[in-house]
């Protein structure tokens, strides 16, 4: 537990979490009113059979517009889990205390792990700020689109717990992921690079493939770290899409690998 609280503290230190936190409120807003803009649009024609517009009349189901918007701000929320995870590893070999580290806890396994336990309570954290602010202001879209709360809906609590996991998934990469880019600048500009532009690359790709190569491809997507996350959070099986726990357990081999080879490297690796 001191290894924790070490971690918590040098994070807590320095101006890197205020930083993104403001970096994070102006974009969970974003996403929530982009949310509520996009149900606030017309359905798709009834007479349109196509795969797509079903996924878009099924997305905009009471249930699953109730689920999306109470998780709304996950996208970027996992985002920032994932840089400040990678930032507990590479904030090291920035400041030059790697060495110190390890001298005064030579199991390094120990030390690795703490980090892990740090950006997952980082995790926690962020998801519940994004959650009590959903819970304040998402009845009231709901509302607007009258539609009620949904509190009452199990799949709405399912989708906020699932919405965690995801969160507490992508700590676990960012640690993972910052073993193996110890550069500080390199790994927040890769990171949030590949996150951001390359999600929207990839996804492009799978349509394409979809639509000019072969259907199957879709269902694919969720091999996607993003995809699979947002899966998870669904309140009901979408066309055309894989069940929602096949989005977790993507992500959770993603994590696990991430966690498994970011140990060994540590482990193995000249830290000085």
């Amino acid at each position: 537990m001191n290894l924790v609280n070490a971690e918590i503290f040098k994070l807590r230190t320095t101006s890197i979490w205020w930083i993104m936190g403001i970096i994070l409120l102006p974009l969970y807003a974003a996403s929530l009113l982009v949310n509520w803009a996009q149900f606030a649009s017309t359905p798709p024609d009834a007479t349109d059979t196509s795969t797509q517009a079903e996924q878009v009349r099924v997305a905009l189901d009471p249930i699953n517009v109730a689920t999306s918007l109470y998780t709304s701000g996950q996208f970027f929320g996992v985002l920032i889990v994932l840089l400040l995870g990678a930032i507990i590893v590479t904030s090291e070999f920035f400041s030059l205390t790697a060495t110190s580290t390890f001298l005064v806890t030579p199991r390094r396994e120990s030390v690795i792990l703490a980090k892990y336990v740090a950006a997952a309570i980082v995790g926690v954290v962020i998801w519940l700020l994004t959650t009590l602010l959903n819970l304040i202001f998402v009845p009231v879209i709901m509302n607007q689109l009258d539609l009620g709360n949904s509190l009452g809906e199990p799949a709405v609590w399912r989708a906020i717990g699932l919405n965690l996991l995801a969160f507490l998934l992508w700590a676990v990469l960012g640690v993972g992921l910052g073993v193996l880019i110890r550069n500080q600048i390199a790994a927040t500009l890769i990171l949030a690079i590949v996150y951001t532009v390359g999600t929207s690359v990839i996804g492009l790709i799978f349509y394409l493939l979809t639509e000019y190569v072969a259907k199957w491809f879709e269902n694919l997507q969720v091999l996607v770290p993003t995809a699979a996350s947002q899966l998870m959070i669904s309140g009901t099986d979408l066309p055309g899409n894989p069940p929602r726990w096949v989005g977790a357990i993507v992500l959770i081999g993603y994590a696990v690998l991430a966690g498994v080879v970011g140990t060994l490297i540590t482990k193995r690796r000249d830290i000085s």
